[in-house]
């Protein structure tokens, strides 16, 4: 059971990547950048497009030590409410890895949070129906939110 929850830790950490966080340090500083690369063994993070105290620094490594919060900022719509949609459209015939933040649709369509990015065809059109109407969906949710 140990090795599942570890696995699903490690999982939720590497889906930091790419993603707009603000991180606390343990004394307390705040910054927020894109974190574009991640070590697992201690936790570590290299960053981009820093904002940090007014300025902007184009790179910065956070050692994992020194970080006592990480907020993402930026999530993304939940693709998993897509992939239970597009599973009722092609039964059976849909995976979706969360790691990877990808749908794959009968094993040759893909499909991100940015649309498809694979597959063309008569099918691929449907999926790409399904994702604009989820989509539009999203943002008027998400505007709705907002206010």
């Amino acid at each position: 059971m140990s090795i599942l929850i570890s696995k699903r830790f490690t999982d939720e950490f590497a889906a930091l990547i790419d993603k707009h966080v603000k991180i606390t340090t343990i004394n307390n500083e705040c910054f927020e950048g894109k974190i574009i690369a991640a070590n697992t063994s201690d936790y570590s993070l290299w960053l981009t497009e820093v904002k940090m105290n007014g300025n902007i620094i184009p790179k910065l490594f956070v050692s994992g030590n020194a970080i006592k919060f990480i907020e993402i900022l930026e999530s993304g719509p939940d693709l998993s409410k897509l992939a239970e949609r597009l599973n009722r459209l092609f039964p059976n015939m849909v995976k979706y890895i969360k790691e990877a933040e990808v749908i794959v649709v009968m094993d040759r369509i893909r499909v991100t949070k940015d649309g498809i990015i694979e597959g063309t065809g008569p099918a691929a059109e449907r999926v790409k129906k399904v994702y604009d109407e989820w989509i539009a969906e999203e943002l008027k949710t998400s505007k709705v939110e907002e206010q």
